[in-house]
C-alpha cells in the first residue's frame, strides 16, 4: 500500500511513523488533497476535525477511497476514519505494534468478527461481486460463515449474498455475441481488445456477459482458454447501468458488453466503448 504520514507542525512524529509504515512523508493539511488522490492510504497527525473537513469533498466510494487514520500528535491513539475494511485498520493494528491505541469502529472488528474485505486482504484478493459485501458482512456478524477454496477450472453458481474473491485485477471486459458463434472468434475479439488498449490479460479481473448466454458454448470455451472469470448479469443489473442504448433492445436488455462490464467494474468508468469485431462487440470498464 502507497502511503502518506500528513501532518501539521509535527515533523518528528511523521518521520517516526513513516518509518514505521514506510510511507512519505507531507506537511500541511492542504496536502491532505493531493495525497487523497494519489495513495492508498494516508495517516493525517492533526486534528480529526481538519481531517474530516479536508477529504469530506472528496469522498466517493469505499472502493476507490483511501483508507484515512488519524494520529494524536502524542502517538498516543490511531482512528481510522475511513476505510477501515480497506486498509485503515490495518494501519491501525500495525501501529498497534508501536504502542499505539487503536481505536477501531467498523461493527465486524469491534466484535472480533472477520469481514469479506479482510479476509480479500489477507489472502491479496480482489471482491468481485462488490455489492454482496453488506449481507456476508452482516451475517459474520450474527455467527461464523463458511469460506469455501475453489480451485479451477469450475463453475459456481451464486446468489447475490454470496461473495466471491479473486485475483487482483483493474478491468473487466464486457463480451457481447451473436447465437453460436466460435470460441476462437470471442477469444480473438477480446484479445484485439485487450491490445488496443495496452491491457495484458493479467490485468483483467473478470469477463462478463448476460445470464442470457449461459448456454453460449463458445464464450465458455473462450473464456476459459483465457484463464478467466466469467460472470453473467442478470436483466434487471444489466438495464440499470447508465449506457446508450444498443441492438440488444431486441432481446429486452439496453446493451449487453458496456452494461454487464459497468456492473462488476470498481471505478464504474467505461475506458473502451462498445467495439464490435465480426460477431462479437467487446467493451472494457474498470
Amino acid at each position: 500500500m502507497r502511503l502518506a504520514v500528513v501532518h501539521v507542525g509535527h515533523p518528528e512524529q511523521a518521520r517516526t511513523l513513516a518509518g514505521w509504515l514506510k510511507g512519505d512523508v507531507m506537511e500541511h493539511s492542504d496536502a491532505l488533497t493531493r495525497a487523497f488522490r494519489e495513495y492508498e492510504g494516508i495517516v493525517a497527525i492533526m486534528a480529526m476535525g481538519i481531517v474530516v473537513r479536508k477529504i469530506a469533498p472528496l469522498v466517493h466510494d469505499k472502493w476507490v477511497d483511501p483508507a484515512v487514520v488519524v494520529v494524536t500528535p502524542d502517538l498516543r491513539f490511531c482512528i481510522p476514519v475511513l476505510g477501515g475494511h480497506h486498509g485503515g485498520n490495518e494501519i491501525a493494528r500495525s501501529l498497534a505494534g508501536h504502542g499505539l491505541v487503536p481505536v477501531i469502529s467498523t461493527a465486524t472488528d469491534a466484535l472480533g468478527k472477520d469481514s469479506v474485505e479482510e479476509i480479500a486482504c489477507r489472502h491479496g484478493l480482489e471482491v468481485v461481486n462488490k455489492g454482496s459485501t453488506v449481507a456476508v458482512n452482516k451475517a459474520f456478524l450474527k455467527g461464523d460463515v463458511p469460506v469455501y477454496q475453489i480451485d479451477g477450472p469450475a463453475v459456481v453458481l451464486a446468489s447475490s449474498n454470496v461473495s466471491i474473491l479473486a485475483s487482483k485485477g483493474e478491468y473487466v471486459v464486457g463480451i457481447g455475441c451473436n447465437r453460436g458463434t466460435a470460441a476462437e472468434e470471442i477469444m480473438q475479439a477480446v484479445l484485439g481488445a485487450l491490445a488496443s488498449m495496452n491491457i495484458e490479460r493479467e490485468e483483467v479481473l473478470a469477463y462478463t456477459s448476460t445470464i442470457k448466454k449461459a448456454d453460449e458454448a463458445g464464450l465458455l470455451s473462450a473464456v476459459r482458454e483465457l484463464d478467466g472469470r466469467l460472470f453473467l448479469i442478470d436483466d434487471e443489473t444489466i438495464n440499470s447501468q447508465p449506457v446508450s442504448r444498443s441492438k440488444a433492445e431486441l432481446i429486452g436488455l439496453v446493451g449487453v458488453a458496456e452494461p454487464s462490464a459497468l456492473a462488476l467494474a470498481k471505478r464504474k468508468e467505461i475506458v473502451m466503448k462498445r467495439r464490435a469485431y465480426g460477431n462479437v462487440t467487446v467493451a472494457i470498464a474498470r
